[in-house]
């Protein structure tokens, strides 16, 4: 996956907007303000934070080590993801989706049925 092909899929859920609240370089993907993943697009190698469901988080590390706790981040509920390693893109995209998943289900119910997401 580029970070082009990375950006796009991040952009593409419903609401997602990019902003740089950090830096010019780090890119941060929020639905309806929320953070669902972050990346220096440009870094190299292009890696992801994502949210993920605890116990599921440390499986996916133990399975992967391309998958490490999140850098800067609540180690508990965020993994670094190395993007260009390894890891099939498929199961990246499904990471990601998943991130987006975690954070809209945390959202308070009137901002959820917003979203109308099918």
């Amino acid at each position: 996956m580029t970070p082009q092909e990375l950006r796009a899929f991040c952009l593409s859920f419903n609401a997602a907007v990019e902003e740089f609240p950090f830096n010019p370089d780090t890119s941060v993907f929020k639905v309806l303000g929320k953070m669902f993943a972050l990346s220096h697009l440009d870094g190299r190698p292009l890696t992801v934070n994502l949210k993920c469901e605890p116990d599921m988080a440390v499986q996916l590390r133990a399975a992967h080590p391309e998958i490490v706790p999140g850098w800067h981040m609540n180690k508990r509920h965020w993994n670094t993801v190395t993007v260009d390693a390894e890891l099939p893109d498929q199961l990246v995209r499904e990471l990601i989706e998943d991130s987006y998943d975690l954070v809209v289900a945390g959202l308070p119910k009137a901002e959820r049925l917003r979203l109308d997401r099918p």
